[in-house]
Parts: C-alpha cells; sequence; structure tokens
C-alpha cells in the first residue's frame, strides 16, 4: 500500500513540473492536450481577417503642404501624418498590384497546363486511332486470302473424297471380283468332285453287272 501511494506522489510530482516548450510540437501538443482534457468545451474558431481597404483620394485636395511649408511651425505634425498617409496608399496599391500579377500568372499558368495536357491527350488519342485504323485495314485484306485459302481448303478436301470415294469403290469392285471368282472356282471344284463322284459310281455299278453275269 505504501509503494502504491509513493508512486502516484512520484506521478503527481512529475505531472505538477512545468513543462519546458522547444519548439513549435511541443506548443502544438500542448494545446492538444489542453483541448483534450475537456473535450465537451466549444471551440472558437476565429474568422479570417477581412483584407483592409485604404481610403480613397479625395477628388480635390484644398490644403497641400509641400516639405518646408511647416517647418518650424506647428502645422508640421499635419504635413507629417499626411506624407505617412500617402506612403501607406502608396505601398497598399503596390502589394495589391503584386497580389494580382501573381493571381495571374497562377491562372495563366493553370490554363496553360491544362492546354498542354489536353494536346498530349489528343495527340496520344490520334495515333491510337490511327493504330485502329491500321488493324482494320490489316483486318480487311487478310479476309479476302483467309476465303481464298478457305476456298483452296474446300477444294483440296472435295478432291481427296473424291480420291476416298474413287478408292472405295474400286476395293468394292475388286472384293466383288475375287468373291465371284472364288464363287466360280468353288462351283468348279464342286462340279468335278461331283463328276469324279459319277464317275467312281458308274464304275463300281459296271463292276458289279460284271460280277453278277
Amino acid at each position: 500500500m505504501a509503494e502504491i501511494n509513493s508512486e502516484i506522489n512520484e506521478k503527481q510530482k512529475v505531472s505538477d513540473r512545468p513543462t519546458v516548450v522547444r519548439n513549435a510540437t511541443d506548443l502544438q501538443r500542448l494545446k492538444l492536450e489542453k483541448l483534450m482534457k475537456n473535450p465537451d468545451k466549444p471551440i472558437l474558431i476565429p474568422e479570417r481577417p477581412k483584407e483592409r481597404g485604404m481610403p480613397a483620394v479625395p477628388e480635390f485636395v484644398r490644403n497641400v503642404m509641400g516639405s518646408s511649408a511647416g517647418a518650424g511651425s506647428g502645422e508640421f505634425h499635419v504635413y507629417r501624418h499626411l506624407r505617412r498617409k500617402e506612403y501607406a496608399r502608396q505601398k497598399f496599391m503596390k502589394e495589391r498590384g503584386e497580389r494580382e500579377r501573381l493571381e495571374d500568372e497562377y491562372h495563366q499558368k493553370l490554363e496553360d497546363n491544362k492546354r498542354k495536357a489536353e494536346e498530349k491527350t489528343a495527340k496520344k488519342r490520334a495515333k491510337r486511332l490511327k493504330r485502329k485504323q491500321k488493324m482494320k485495314t490489316k483486318k480487311t485484306m487478310s479476309k479476302p486470302d483467309q476465303k481464298s485459302s478457305e476456298s483452296d481448303s474446300e477444294e483440296e478436301d472435295d478432291e481427296n473424297e473424291s480420291d476416298d470415294e474413287n478408292l472405295e469403290v474400286e476395293e468394292n469392285v475388286s472384293k466383288l471380283v475375287t468373291e465371284s471368282i472364288n464363287k466360280s472356282d468353288s462351283d468348279d471344284n464342286k462340279i468335278s468332285s461331283k463328276s469324279e463322284i459319277t464317275k467312281e459310281e458308274n464304275e463300281v455299278k459296271s463292276a458289279s453287272d460284271l460280277e453278277e453275269n
């Protein structure tokens, strides 16, 4: 228990020590920690400061003073104030002109970049369309060649089929001829065997008749 209390006291001492801000990140971290301690507290975000305008130049200046008009008199402070006011007006006009010039240059640069990008995309588009047109022409040129090759192949197939049919017919004819020859040979053999049998039978009959006599 005593150790826990001592650790808590040490942490409190460390937290009570003043933090030294060394750079901008430390300052930003302190501000964020302060905001996160009470997140429900609304934050007032200041608006952007409005641009100050200089007063317009009066159309008619009645009291025109030179540099030595009020020297040594009580009117010198009036001259000095008018001079300071004129210098501030000239400075404001110069700054506004410089800002307008930078804005014009920025917009001109944006337009130039946009125009260059459009030209680049148009050039790429033209190349792509040209490539597509070439591919189309190649396809159209290759189509008649394919048709002629297909017709040649079809003719060759027809010739091969006709040759195959002729071969089949010849084979069938040769088979029929061989079968007929074989049949005729078998018939001749049968006839010869029958004649031999009849001859033998006649001889046997004649021999038997002779024995009986």
